[in-house]
């Protein structure tokens, strides 16, 4: 196909293509006759599909990108000789429409022109001589496309600091332009000079003025792409934003229902106005985490935001569910305390997930979590609601349902252990309902993980109360069938050799914590057998923790697959559907799901698995925190057994002798293990100490 067009390329790049880059017409009537329009038909994804000038630049795109050896030169010589003429003619023969077209070529080129040379060079005097003095241009359509290639161009290495610094005051200054187009590029533009500002003094001074005018500008246009720069500032900033988070938020939320109202009279699927709502919610999100470490602030948002959350958490909603789930999550975990204004929100995230939202289940996790964590004395003794039992009623709705598969009712144990870990000795009588309904689940349950997690609801039990577990255990005649399931899970392996279950840190310390909880427990409750088989596969799994940690320690920082809270998707290994330990069968299929604190971008995506470790995946709750940070298991383990050992000495004995040298061994390594961590405990918390007292003096 190229070889035929080669011929006739110079008139189709030159007298076809090229023209319809430039300003025309059309463009000038919409300009000054519909403004809004203008913008919308701008920056609308579906407009650009039939856009002739959108082709345009995609075409020139391709031929530079594909053929760049033999078109490239040509193409920025006869963008260089419009940029000549424009400046040699006087003002009112200037070429203003082709100058247009040409701009848009070099800002369509960025991509090519970055990292190509001579171009590359000479990128910086180009900006000066031919963009940077169409900011004061007469022409507002040059203007506005000034904006939009500076803003192209922001990330290139300024070789004068005094050009970035000028074309930056150029825009800020765009924000104020007569004409709306030229506000409008002028505040994406900014997006972009944020992003790469070096010095934030030179945003910092103009902040106050900066938000000022980019509200005015929300007030006219209802754009998602206009909050995107907003969120830019405030992540630049960070903490800097605390004297204006309520202000921020509270033109969010204005801004939120204007464009909520704007939807809903409009039936099209594509409204803008939906796009820009979500946007808000995205921002207010990022508003809220940059002043995460100043609680105080989030009492004085609440009430601004308490209407949208109430709404949007019904059916209404369902559009923006994730981001109001998002604010809803921030609001409980950094709030100082959980309001009951925000407790009032429970009742409707338990409607949602019973009526239509068991998809946002992962979602809706995160907040309950933190409600339960947080407020566990609220949970536990307000009646009216009565929190505990609405959260029974919804588990044994959603555990037993037949219909729904096994990764959508993952987050039910997690909540359960949330509860198990958090109301410790408090909860006595939920102990033998969320066994007996645990129990049920795994009889049926399929996919590895999901059994992983009901294997741990029991470790979590046991934790809790080891007695009375196992006395409900036995009272459901299941507990010789679920130890020899949870001992065959502990010994599966890979062909590779690792563990084929309770993969992450997090698994193996909730069974290490279970198992270990198992030997306070008399000889009538845990015979010698029993206490041999418990002790030495506690052992097993604590030198694998060991390894694990050790392991995790050597990686990089910023890689946190291996956290101590982390929970993981596993493999999707068929089984007969019995409460057995399923074949190992080579390949198998993991699930990724992806989340902040608040679960922004959740989706399952399948990914294969090479039987190795790294298969290992973030789960949702991948940065929740937990009760057992604070329990090490090698001590919780040296103290049980010191515990065991007088208390029944002799007991103690026999347990030793059945020990060979292996198992001997191991113990004698945890046991260091256990002095070392006592060692280093005690340092942390001297640091702790030490940090919190400089804090208090300062």
């Amino acid at each position: 196909m190229y070889n035929l067009l080669q011929p006739r390329l110079d008139v189709v790049l030159f007298e076809i293509i090229f023209p319809l880059m430039c300003f025309n017409d059309n463009d000038l009537t919409l300009w000054e006759e519909d403004p809004h329009e203008y913008v919308r038909k701008g920056y609308d994804i579906i407009e650009d599909l039939y856009s002739p000038r959108t082709a345009a630049m995609d075409f020139v795109s391709e031929l530079v990108r594909k053929r760049g050896k033999e078109n490239l030169q040509k193409f920025i010589l006869f963008i260089v000789e419009i940029f000549k003429r424009y400046e040699a003619a006087s003002i009112e023969f200037k070429p203003y429409r082709q100058k247009d077209g040409a701009l848009l070529a070099i800002g369509a080129l960025c991509d090519k022109l970055k990292q190509t040379e001579p171009y590359k060079s000479e990128l910086e005097p180009m900006l000066v001589q031919h963009v940077f003095p169409e900011f004061v241009s007469p022409v507002g359509h040059l203007r506005a496309k000034a904006a939009w290639v500076a803003g192209q161009y922001a990330h290139i290495n300024f070789s004068d600091p005094n050009n970035f610094r000028k074309a930056l005051q150029c825009v800020v200054a765009g924000m104020r332009d007569p004409e709306l187009p030229v506000r409008v590029d002028s505040v994406f533009a900014l997006r972009s000079f944020v992003e790469s500002c070096k010095d934030l003094n030179e945003i910092r001074t103009i902040l106050p003025q900066l938000l000022d005018d980019f509200f005015k500008l929300m007030d006219e246009v209802e754009n998602e792409d206009l909050v995107f720069t907003l969120e830019t500032i405030v992540d630049k900033f960070g903490e800097e934003m605390a004297p204006y988070a309520l202000g921020l938020c509270q033109k969010l939320a204005a801004a939120f229902w204007k464009c909520i109202n704007t939807s809903e009279g409009d039936e099209e699927a594509d409204d803008p106005g939906a796009l820009a709502a979500a946007g808000c919610l995205r921002a207010i999100s990022t508003i809220l985490e940059s002043v995460s470490r100043l609680p105080h602030i989030f009492a004085h948002i609440e009430p601004t935001l308490l209407p949208i959350m109430r709404r949007m958490l019904t059916t209404d909603g369902q559009d923006v569910f994730e981001e109001v789930l998002e604010i809803v999550s921030y609001m409980t975990f950094f709030s100082p305390t959980i309001s009951l204004d925000m407790w009032s929100l429970w009742p409707l995230l338990m409607e949602a997930l019973a009526d239509w939202a068991i998809d946002f289940f992962p979602n809706i996790l995160v907040p309950l979590d933190n409600y339960i964590s947080r407020s566990t004395v609220h949970y536990l003794t307000c009646k009216e609601p009565d929190y505990q039992q609405s959260l029974w009623n919804m588990l044994s709705n959603v555990m037993s349902d037949k219909n729904l598969e096994d990764n959508d009712i993952e987050p039910a144990p997690k909540l359960i252990e949330v509860v198990f870990q958090n109301c410790k000795g408090q909860v006595d009588h939920w102990v033998e309902p969320y066994i007996r309904l645990t129990v049920e689940r795994l009889r049926v349950a399929e996919r590895p993980y999901l059994k992983c997690l009901l294997v741990q609801v029991i470790a979590d039990a046991l934790y809790y109360n080891a007695s009375l577990t196992l006395i409900v255990l036995q009272k459901l005649g299941v507990a010789t069938e679920v130890f020899n399931l949870w001992f065959q899970m502990l010994q599966q392996t890979k062909k590779s050799g690792v563990r084929a279950n309770f993969k992450r840190e997090h698994d193996k310390k909730v069974c290490c914590l279970g198992l270990t909880s198992l030997l306070t427990l008399p000889a009538d409750q845990l015979p010698g057998e029993a206490l041999e088989r418990v002790f030495k596969a506690t052992l097993e799994l604590l030198v694998a923790y060991k390894d694990q940690v050790a392991e995790a320690a050597k990686e990089e920082p910023e890689d946190d697959d291996d956290m101590d809270d982390g929970l993981e998707t596993d493999d999707d290994d068929e089984d007969d559907g019995s409460m057995g330990v399923d074949a190992e069968d080579g390949d198998e299929a993991d699930s990724l799901r992806l989340q902040r604190l608040a679960a922004q971008a959740r989706s399952f995506r399948p990914a294969d698995d090479d039987d190795d470790e790294d298969d290992d995946d973030f789960s949702d709750d991948e940065d929740l925190q937990s009760p057992i940070d604070e329990v090490d298991p090698f001590v919780f383990f040296m103290d049980t057994a010191k515990t065991l050992q007088a208390s029944d000495q002799l007991r103690f004995q026999n347990l030793s002798q059945t020990l060979d040298f292996h198992y001997q061994a191991l113990a004698s390594g945890i046991s260091q293990h256990a002095d070392q961590r006592r060692v280093e405990i005690e340092k942390e918390k001297l640091e702790k100490a030490s940090s919190a007292a400089a804090a208090a003096a300062s």
